[in-house]
């Protein structure tokens, strides 16, 4: 049977100080007003049967999810009790779904991304479930066309065509690049960017876990045994925290696509508008922009004097943020905490947030 699970266990620090521990991203109302987990769930209609859409999130964050989400069937929310990499969220996932059915089929996709069209979306990820039927022991990622040099993303570079299929044989996957190496990747047309969506069996990326990753492997499939029962939340609470920290990139798909296991690794084309609301730079990219570049959420007050190219954003549209002479920064205002930040270094925000815990404890997390 045909399955969805969404991921929603980030913590969002790029986007601190909007997005903080007890209110995560993915529930932030930045996507025209609805939550970035709102519209990942909708994007799905149709897919699949609502019965089958799960989410994974920390466990701390499962009752916003059933706020978001009130439609969710109660058994459809898989809580860790701490985050360990997307290696064990997808493992704990893929466990959890094949225990009542050792044939199921896994989309895994994520909730911090805007994608347009999604038919488009739809029809790759249906593309991917038929190549998984076809060949069980196919592992299915999915290739963004770059539209630019990105240096924030992983690539995917692809090989020879599947014939009669929509997927391609991966060569190999490549880390975040600098920009004269992303530069590269475009000129040769074989790179997509690696957008972090997976399709595959069950029973097949547990096995290749058990391959690769055998001691979390084996815990895993503990917790999936005793999950239906009272001893699930004890034993989650002890075996998860052990479990070896580390993302299915590293753990699955790269050993897999160097013919490490018997499975082998695929991409599809997944022509949209693809955008990974990872850091302010990219949210900025879903504002307004005024005639000076500057980019304003819905609710900024600001006043602007001989200022270009900034991200303003507040969580208070009664609060004026002004400025002079300021060009390419970041301002987020938010009720306890200002964060300025030039654009350039908007991925580092995630350092700072480690600054701040260091200095303040969890106040201002």
């Amino acid at each position: 049977m045909r399955n969805v699970v969404i991921l929603a266990g980030g913590s969002g620090t790029r986007l601190w100080p909007l997005s903080r521990a007890d209110k995560p991203k993915q529930v932030l109302p930045l996507a025209a007003g609805n939550s970035l987990l709102r519209v990942a769930y909708n994007r799905l209609q149709g897919l699949v049967d609502p019965a089958n859409i799960y989410v994974c999130t920390v466990a701390a964050h499962t009752e916003l999810v059933r706020e978001e989400l009130p439609e969710l069937g109660e058994h459809n929310i898989i809580g860790e009790p701490v985050g360990r990499d997307t290696a064990n969220a997808v493992g704990l996932a893929s466990a959890v779904v094949a225990r009542n059915d050792p044939d199921a089929v896994l989309a895994i996709v994520g909730s911090d991304h805007l994608i347009t069209p999604e038919a488009e979306f739809r029809a790759a990820i249906e593309n991917g479930f038929d190549l998984v039927e076809q060949r069980p022991r196919s592992l299915v990622t999915f290739g963004i066309e770059p539209t630019h040099p990105h240096t924030g993303l992983g690539y995917v570079e692809r090989g020879d065509p599947i014939e009669g299929t929509a997927a391609y044989v991966v060569d190999r996957f490549r880390e975040k690049p600098d920009r004269a190496t992303a530069e590269e990747y475009l000129a040769t047309g074989r790179f997509w960017w690696n957008s972090g969506m997976f399709v595959w069996r069950a029973e097949t990326v547990l096995s290749v876990l058990d391959a690769l990753l055998p001691e979390s492997a084996a815990q895993l499939r503990k917790v999936a045994s005793v999950w239906d029962s009272a001893e699930r939340d004890a034993t989650l609470a002890e075996i998860y925290p052990t479990l070896r920290k580390i993302s299915v990139d590293y753990a699955v798909m790269e050993p897999a696509s160097q013919g490490k296991v018997d499975a082998d690794v695929v991409v599809v084309p997944m022509p949209v508008h693809w955008l990974d609301v990872g850091s302010w730079a990219a949210l900025a990219g879903t504002y307004e922009v005024d005639a000076e570049g500057n980019r304003h959420d819905g609710s900024a007050l600001s006043c602007l004097l001989d200022s270009h190219d900034n991200v303003i954003v507040t969580d208070d549209p009664n609060h004026l943020i002004a400025a002079v002479g300021l060009r390419g920064h970041i301002i987020v205002h938010t009720h306890d905490v200002t964060m300025v930040c030039p654009l350039a270094d908007g991925e580092r925000v995630k350092d700072l947030v480690a600054v701040v815990q260091s200095d303040h404890a969890d106040r201002y997390l």
